[in-house]
């Protein structure tokens, strides 16, 4: 247990100066950006260069960009995202009011990605090279080639518009009907998570077929043991290893995903939040937007990090 907790502490150790690295970057990318907050401000309006000057130096914008940078770390550290130059709201409201939606789609995205792949992989390993293999791999591929946009208008088309199965876009909430909510999310749910689906298949496949050649699982088979008690205590649970790493660049993905789907079902989540802020040439808000989903990503692959270590005996040792 100590060399784990050692492991653990040097982990999120590291998770200091990375996402000091990502405040970084989204802060000098907004800098060089064409939405400047002055023009934000005056939008509709003909400001003097006197009044944009103004601007500038009551907020701050004329200051070397490392003073500034500092500035904007420590008020982050107080809860700050900044303030919105057009709803003059605090855009940390905004992002907690639109970012549960996306956690939900993300969640549901994961939950039938992971479910998907440990069926049809787990099948597909156990029928190597036979008709189950063959077909499971032409719809891993197909799936891996087909984007997530794609299959949003497709599934538009023909179960919402031409079946009626679902609706075309629209958020219910889950307190208000939990039925309404599950069909208001399965259509982006189900386009945001086949192309991971098809991607971890192919994953779980090759690692499930790897572990079935192993020495240990023809002698337990051998000595007597049931197939189905050996795959499930023993193989599956090997063969999810590899797999694991891979989940956490793919939760990544959809949760960058989520943005371009929630635009197509126009739900009101943190796709709709920056579509808007690109839009109105609102920066603070992109920049909130943006911080919220890199920091997410990079707590996600930590959080896949302490899981690897727990159930992998042979990185625990190699510790």
């Amino acid at each position: 247990m100590a060399v784990i907790a050692r492991m653990l502490v040097r982990r999120l150790l590291i998770l200091i100066p990375l996402l000091l690295g990502v405040i970084l970057f989204v802060f000098i990318v907004m800098r060089f950006s064409e939405n400047k907050p002055e023009y934000a401000y005056f939008q509709g309006a003909n400001p003097t260069p006197e009044q944009i000057h103004q601007f500038q130096l009551e907020n701050g914008l004329l200051d070397p960009l490392p003073i500034r940078y500092l500035r904007f770390v420590g008020d982050l550290a107080q809860g700050d995202m900044g303030t919105s130059v057009l709803t003059k709201a605090p855009v940390l409201d905004s992002v907690l009011t639109a970012l549960p939606l996306t956690l939900q789609l993300t969640f549901l995205g994961l939950l039938i990605g992971v479910v998907t792949a440990l069926v049809f992989g787990v099948t597909a390993a156990l029928f190597r090279d036979r008709w189950p293999d063959q077909l499971i791999r032409v719809l891993s591929l197909t799936g891996v080639a087909a984007p997530s946009f794609w299959l949003a208008l497709l599934m538009i088309q023909y179960l919402a518009v031409d079946a009626g199965l679902f609706p075309t876009g629209g958020y219910i909430n889950p307190a208000d009907s939990f039925s309404g909510w599950l069909r208001s999310l399965t259509l982006p749910a189900l386009a945001l998570s086949l192309p991971v689906a098809a991607q971890l298949t192919r994953i779980v496949r090759t690692s499930m077929v790897e572990e079935l050649d192993r020495d240990y699982v023809r002698t337990a088979i051998g000595s007597g043991l049931p197939p189905v008690v050996v795959v499930g205590r023993n193989v599956l649970r090997n063969a999810l290893i590899n797999p694991l790493t891979v989940l956490g660049l793919r939760v990544g993905y959809l949760l960058g995903g989520a943005v371009v789907i929630e635009t197509i079902f126009s739900l009101p989540g943190m796709g709709k939040l920056m579509i808007d802020g690109v839009t109105n040439g609102d920066p603070a808000v992109v920049q909130g937007v943006v911080l919220t989903i890199a920091t997410g990503f990079v707590v996600v692959n930590l959080i896949v990090d302490i899981l690897y270590l727990l159930v992998n005996p042979r990185l625990r040792s190699a510790g």
